[in-house]
This record gives C-alpha cells, structure tokens and sequence, in this order.
C-alpha cells in the first residue's frame, strides 16, 4: 500500500459510497459489478486454468454477498465449476437492492444456489473436497457485533482447511476500524479491497487475516477518495 495514503475507517467508507451514488450519480450496482470482476482478475491468478477449477463462494445477504453474486457469474462465463452457498434465505436477499439483482440474474441462468442451514455446518467439508479456491462474500465492512450462527460455525470450518480464501473487501469477522476479531474470522489467503485500504488491517489482529492485501479501483472519483485521506 502506498504510505502516503490513508486506510479509511467505516464511516468514511459509507460516506465515499454514498457521495458516490448520490453526488456522482454512479448507480450501486456499476460498483457493485465493478468489485466482483476485480476479484474474479485476482482469483484466476490463482487457478491452475479455468476449465480445471472448482471455486467455492459463501455469500451473506448484504452487498459483500451480492459481490459474491457477481463473482459467481464471471467465473461461470470463464468456465469455472462454481458453487454458491447463501447463508440466508432466497427471498431475504429478492427483496429489493443491488444484491437482489444480481442474485436474480443467477437465478436466470439456473446456477444452483444453496441456502446453508445451521446443520450443513458440519458436512461443509465434504463439499470443499476438490475445491481451489474460497470465496469469502459473508459479511462487509459494515459488521460491527460478534459474528452469530451459523455464521461462526462456518467461519472455523473455512479456516480449518488448507484451501485458499480470497476475501471481498475485508475478512469476515473482522472489525474494519480496530482490526479486532468479532468472534470469529475468516483468516484470508489475499483480501481485495476496494476504494481504500480499510483502519483494521493495519491494527490488532488485521495484518494476520487479511494475507496478501490488493486495493482494487471500482470507478469511484479519485477525487472523492483523496478528499477523506487528507
């Protein structure tokens, strides 16, 4: 990360999306699109060849999920076999929002998406079998209370395998301003963040789960983004 730049804390972050959005007129899901094909450049780095990869993707409910979504689609179009694990119910995430769009468009094109129930917990490790690479979509930079089930359940079963993970903006579980972990935390291979490189990584136990940090360009101005590192 270039030392004259500022990580940003989560307020700050809320406030360059909704200056984004509102100022600029940059529709949510153009950033939304913009973040999953950044991660997908940086997950085929790490495949042996997309027709040979099995990549496995949790999402949450939020837009980290619905990074998740756009993800998921990339990679199918370049041939990856993908699997999609929701933690959360369908119809909680087809209720309005960006991520509601980009799940629907999943749907369209019949890739399977998998609700995970707390007693899948426990089996999730025969679906990892053959995988090259997780996907952590779980939780953003929003999370600030102790990570629940099934959640955390699924968060120890990630980090348990020797399979490389690869975060959406930060690692689940962990605190964006204070780098602390909320319960439990995904301990990332790479985190590719956007906009800004987030207060937590640099703090507590940040530098530990976030492994190697990429800090992606999703179009924001970079005006916008300068004003609140000063």
């Amino acid at each position: 990360m270039d030392s004259t730049k500022r990580a940003l804390r989560r307020n700050e972050v809320r406030e360059i999306d909704r200056k984004a959005i509102e100022e600029y007129e940059i529709p949510g899901i153009i950033l939304m699109e913009n973040a999953g094909r950044n991660v997908v450049e940086e997950i085929l780095k790490m495949l042996p060849g997309p027709d040979k990869a099995k990549v496995v993707i949790f999402c949450g409910k939020g837009n980290n999920g619905g990074d998740g979504f756009v993800i998921a689609r990339h990679l199918y179009n370049k041939g990856v076999n993908v699997s999609v694990y929701l933690l959360t119910r369908i119809s909680n995430v087809l209720a309005d929002g960006d991520a509601s769009t980009n799940l629907k468009i999943l749907l369209n094109m019949n890739l399977k998406i998998k609700e995970l129930q707390e007693g899948d917990i426990e089996e999730i490790g025969k679906k990892l079998q053959g995988c090259n690479i997780i996907v952590d979509a779980i939780f953003g930079t929003g999370l600030s209370g102790e990570v629940r089930e099934p959640a955390r359940s699924l968060i120890m079963k990630i980090n348990e395998t020797n399979i490389p993970v690869v975060s959406v903006d930060i690692p689940s579980g962990l605190d964006c301003d204070e780098g602390v972990v909320l319960g439990a935390a995904v301990k990332a291979t790479k985190t590719v963040t956007f906009v800004a490189a987030k207060a937590g990584f640099f703090k507590e136990c940040g530098r530990e789960y976030t492994g190697e940090l990429i800090v992606s360009d999703i179009s924001v101005p970079k005006e916008l983004i300068e004003e609140h590192q000063k």
